[in-house]
C-alpha cells in the first residue's frame, strides 16, 4: 500500500490554505488568523508570515494582508516588531480569545451548529473510513505517533493533536478533495466546532476517540473508524449548543 503524503506542519497548512475564490476581503484573511489565535492553533509569541507571504499563501492581494495585519494589531491579536529579527508576532489573551469565541458562538442558530456538525462528519467519516480501508503500516504508525505526542494539558495542545490527527487520516484516505476538504473545514469552523476542548473531560474524549479510530484501521474496520469520529463530532455539537443555550439564559454552570 502506498504511504501516507504526511503532514510536516498541519496547522499552517490549515492556518494559512487559501480563501475560498472570491473571499479575499480583509475581514475574512482577519478572521481567519484571528480564529487561529484565540483557537489556540497559532500559540503565543509565534511569528506570522510577512505581509507578502500572507498574500501568496492565501490568495489575496498585498493590501489585503496588510489591512488584515492591521486589523488584527488593533484588536489586540497581533504586535509587530521592526528591524532585522522584526516581523509580525502572535499575542494571545486567554479572556479576549474566551469572549471573541463565544460571540461566535451566540451569532449562530441551533439549525446551523447542527447543519455544520452534518458537515464536518460527511467529510471526516468519510476519510476515516477510506483510511482504514486504505492504511499501510507506515501511516498506521504516524497516527500513533501523532497520538503519542498530544498535549491534552491545555486547549491549544489538544486541538493541534486533533487537527494533526485528522489531517493524517484524511491524508490516508488517499482523496485530494477529502484533504482540501478537510483543511478548508477546519480552517473556517474548527475554533468554533472544538470550543469544547476548553474543558479537560472533553480533551480526554479526543485521546479516546484517536485509540478507537487507530484500532479499526489497524483492524482495516471501516464502519468502526467512522462510528468513532462520529461519535466524537456528536459529543462536541452537543457541547456547542449546551453552551449556546447557558449564553443565552445567563446560566453561570
Amino acid at each position: 500500500m502506498p504511504r501516507s503524503t504526511g503532514h510536516r506542519d498541519a496547522t499552517r497548512s490549515v492556518v494559512f490554505a487559501p480563501l475560498d475564490d472570491g473571499a479575499g476581503r480583509a475581514e475574512l484573511v482577519e478572521r481567519r488568523i484571528g480564529d487561529a489565535i484565540v483557537g489556540g492553533l497559532l500559540r503565543d509569541g509565534e511569528r506570522l508570515p510577512s505581509e507578502a507571504e500572507l498574500s501568496r499563501s492565501l490568495g489575496v492581494a498585498l493590501v489585503t494582508a496588510r489591512e488584515a495585519l492591521e486589523s488584527l494589531r488593533d484588536h489586540g491579536l497581533v504586535r509587530t516588531r521592526r528591524g532585522r529579527d522584526g516581523g509580525s508576532f502572535v499575542t494571545y489573551d486567554r479572556e479576549a480569545a474566551a469572549r471573541t469565541l463565544q460571540a461566535r458562538l451566540q451569532g449562530h442558530s441551533r439549525i446551523e451548529l447542527r447543519d455544520l456538525a452534518v458537515h464536518l462528519s460527511a467529510i471526516a467519516g468519510t476519510a476515516a473510513e477510506l483510511a482504514a480501508d486504505r492504511a499501510s503500516d507506515d501511516d498506521l504508525e504516524s497516527l500513533v505517533a501523532i497520538h503519542h505526542d498530544a498535549d491534552l494539558r491545555t486547549e491549544g495542545g489538544a486541538r493541534r493533536a486533533l487537527l494533526r490527527f485528522q489531517l493524517e487520516v484524511a491524508a490516508i484516505s488517499q482523496s485530494p478533495r477529502l484533504v482540501r476538504e478537510e483543511v478548508r473545514l477546519q480552517a473556517e469552523a474548527g475554533p468554533l466546532v472544538w470550543l469544547c476542548l476548553r474543558e479537560a473531560e472533553y480533551r480526554e474524549r479526543t485521546a479516546v476517540a484517536r485509540t478507537e479510530v487507530i484500532a479499526a484501521i489497524r483492524e482495516v474496520a471501516p464502519a468502526a473508524a467512522r462510528s468513532a469520529v462520529l461519535s466524537l463530532i456528536d459529543d462536541a455539537t452537543g457541547w456547542l449548543i449546551d453552551e449556546k443555550l447557558r449564553l443565552e439564559t445567563g446560566d453561570p454552570a
